[in-house]
């Protein structure tokens, strides 16, 4: 069997805006109406990213928007005329997110499948899986405070287990099937191949991944069965049908990318003029506190405060005006008039909910605000770095308004660089750097400013 084939799209329904952390040159799209989406399967580029947002929403929202993004994609794929194609559901490097919900509705939708592989490992981030088991940097992730999240928190790190606890235990772990790191030696990788080509019945498998080459392998291998050679040409079993969840470094070795473009230099000279930049942190994780304090720790970065109370007062009142919004907007002005990078953040610290319905509604309505104010910047902004998957959600969509974005590459591990479209009404061609709330080390986040406040890296 020969690894290799027709051309493969590979069509990723991301959870959150931050699945393209490990790729370069490709459409994200934040909408699916028909044009856009016949649009997107026809770029050049193998991958092709549709930010659904479901992280952020209720079990039943997201499932209704994984639905319809299912129902546009059937048609839309027909039209662009792929017989090759391979649909990823990107979920969260540490397990928080609607599992196994989303991709028991897609098998739905565009199914039967043969086989759902999990693959959360991220290892520019630190998270791998060894013998079943998810780790954050060397240590059971169901320790960390991951685990213990308050939307998403769970009691075990050995993946078969997970899935059990997750589907309420309609799917056993007995019946969970594994891939090791054995397996995915390049030696190994016709092996690999034989093993998946002979899948049946939509069976669960959890894949184990140290380092990028194993999902190299990985990925080969995937593409071996899915887009096999022509059987014109070499006869054999028919293409298999499989449905992938996994965090963003598989995604790398499915596409089979050539080298980025533009190396992180050329991303950060991006930058616009030479009129500072801002940074919106909405993330909560204790991660993203110890990365604000580093950057707030800079003598040009002007911290303004998003009191989290005073909106939840406001949600609960029912009745809230624009006045929070202007006075925000107005200290952000202030400081970037004054040549300093103005860095807006929610309140740290605990912000007690009624229940999961109001927390919902507070991160919305917190994004939401922030994305508001974000527009509401000096046009000569140089660039913008949001971090926290909600909070860019909000400021792509609602806040710039955009129907689709282009990634230009990663500017450091795990941080990619968007650049608005030349045309935009407000900020021609500003660069966007997306930060995961969850990645990275305490200087991560003041590395990333110093490199896009400077144009280099």
């Amino acid at each position: 069997m020969a690894i290799g084939g027709p051309a493969l799209k590979i069509v990723v329904i991301d959870d959150d805006p931050t699945g393209s952390q490990a790729v370069h040159s490709c459409p994200l799209l934040l909408g699916w109406d028909h044009r856009t989406l016949v649009a997107g399967l026809r770029d050049p580029s193998p991958l092709l990213f549709l930010l659904a947002d479901t992280r952020a929403m209720a079990a039943a929202a997201a499932a209704a928007r994984v639905r319809e993004i299912c129902r546009a994609l059937k048609p839309a794929l027909a039209e662009a005329e792929l017989s090759r194609w391979l649909l990823v559901s990107r979920g969260d490097s540490t397990l928080r997110g609607h599992f196994p919900l989303e991709v028991e509705v897609i098998n739905q939708e565009l199914g039967p499948f043969d086989a759902t592989l999990l693959v959360p490992a991220f290892v520019e981030g630190g998270r791998t899986t060894v013998e079943g088991v998810h780790l954050l940097h060397g240590e059971p992730v169901h320790r960390s405070p991951f685990g213990r999240d308050a939307r998403f928190g769970y009691g075990t790190s050995f993946l078969p287990d997970w899935i059990e606890a997750k589907s309420g235990g309609r799917i056993l772990a007995s019946e969970v099937g594994r891939i090791g790191l054995e397996e995915l030696r390049p030696q190994r990788a016709m092996d690999l191949a034989s093993r998946l080509e002979g899948l049946e019945g939509n069976r669960f498998l959890v894949v184990d991944a140290e380092r990028p080459e194993q999902l190299q392998v990985l990925g080969a291998a995937v593409r071996a069965v899915v887009a096999p050679p022509d059987r014109a040409v070499l006869p054999g079993p028919r293409p298999r049908r499989l449905l992938v969840q996994s965090a963003a470094s598989l995604l790398k070795g499915l596409a089979d990318l050539p080298p980025q473009p533009l190396t992180p230099g050329a991303l950060a000279a991006l930058r616009r003029g030479g009129a500072p930049g801002a940074v919106l942190v909405g993330s909560h994780v204790p991660l993203s506190d110890r990365q604000l304090e580093a950057l707030l720790a800079e003598p040009t970065c002007a911290g303004v405060e998003l009191p989290v109370a005073r909106l939840l007062a406001e949600l609960r009142g029912r009745a809230h005006g624009p006045e929070l919004e202007l006075e925000l907007a107005a200290a952000m002005a202030l400081h970037h008039r004054a040549g300093r990078t103005p860095v807006l953040f929610t309140s740290r610290g605990e912000h007690p909910c009624r229940d999961k319905k109001e927390l919902q509604q507070l991160g919305l309505a917190l994004a939401g605000l922030m994305a508001r104010v974000a527009v509401r910047l000096p046009d000569d902004l140089g660039y913008l770095i949001s971090k926290g998957g909600t909070t860019t959600q909000a400021l792509l969509s609602a806040g710039l308004a955009l129907g689709s974005v282009r990634l230009e590459g990663q500017l450091m591990p795990g941080l990619s660089l968007l650049r608005l479209p030349a045309d935009h009404p407000r900020f021609p061609s500003l660069p966007l750097l997306t930060f995961p709330g969850n990645l990275g080390a305490d200087d991560t986040l003041r590395q990333a400013w110093w490199a896009m406040d400077r144009g280099v890296c």
